[in-house]
């Protein structure tokens, strides 16, 4: 049974060393890059990984599907670039195989925050489902937050994975430009809309399920100020929705009116 370890990356030369270090007991390091134009290709190239380029185009489950078909290995494990596969889990993992027990394996995901391993909040461990035989009928669904669909069934592991989610403030806020935006997109094309009392009264709640419900608190100071900023994220990604609906009734007038001035 062979194990294949695949990566997605744009621009993780930061992180892409450490990451396929901490995979190196697979018998494939797969690489799938979105037209890095920093080291990354030559520095996985370098550790043996194998780097097919292809661009993401803001579909993470294409780019992950994509993958699928780059490999003949008969289980794979996704690994992202800014996480590292934890001591011991290899041994869980070729256990698995072994036994061919066929299913859709979720992993613990430790998250680490501007340096802070967190563990109560929205960035408290959870389990993510990364592991699973390449021949199954598995499909990943979303273009952010992107999820797996198959008809196995879903087991958790022991083993884990360390996320080193947000180094510098300029990398979170750049991500969160990016994944509200993504978000917004995808609500306005399910046809969900943003009202005023739902960008006023969500972002708050938001907040308080962070921080209160999910007991964010007990993480201390950066606790508060990931809470704080969750609450923003829900703000802005509504507020981006409502802007979309504002140019999608602007687009429609436009149209009408040129119609009518055409009759």
């Amino acid at each position: 049974m062979r194990l294949a370890v695949i990566i997605l990356t744009h621009n993780e030369e930061h992180h892409i060393e450490a990451c396929i270090q901490s995979a190196s007991f697979a018998d494939e390091i797969l690489v799938i890059d979105d037209m890095s134009t920093d080291r990354t290709a030559e520095l996985a190239q370098s550790l043996g990984a194998r780097v097919v380029t292809h661009p993401l185009a803001g579909d993470f489950a294409g780019q992950r599907n994509f993958a699928l078909t780059q490999t003949d290995a008969d289980w794979v494990l996704y690994v992202d670039a800014d996480e590292r596969v934890n001591e011991g889990t290899e041994t869980e993992l070729r256990r698995i195989m072994a036994a061919d027990a066929r299913a859709v394996y979720a992993i613990k995901r430790i998250n680490i925050v501007f340096g802070q391993r967190m563990y109560y909040g929205g960035h408290h461990p959870d389990y993510i489902r990364r592991f699973f035989p390449r021949d199954a009928a598995v499909c990943w669904e979303g273009l952010v937050h992107e999820r797996i669909a198959s008809a196995l069934p879903v087991r958790r592991m022991q083993g884990s994975l360390l996320h080193y989610t947000y180094e510098s403030w300029e990398q979170y806020f750049q991500k969160f430009n990016q994944y509200t935006t993504l978000m917004a997109e995808r609500q306005h094309r399910e046809g969900r809309h943003a009202s005023f009392l739902k960008i006023l009264l969500d972002p708050p709640f938001a907040f308080f399920r962070f921080y209160v419900i999910q007991r964010g608190f007990l993480d201390g100071r950066l606790g508060f100020i990931m809470a704080m900023c969750h609450g923003f994220y829900t703000m802005i990604k509504y507020v981006k929705l409502a802007v979309l609906w504002q140019m999608h009734g602007a687009e429609s007038i436009t149209a009408g009116e040129r119609a009518k001035n055409d009759g």
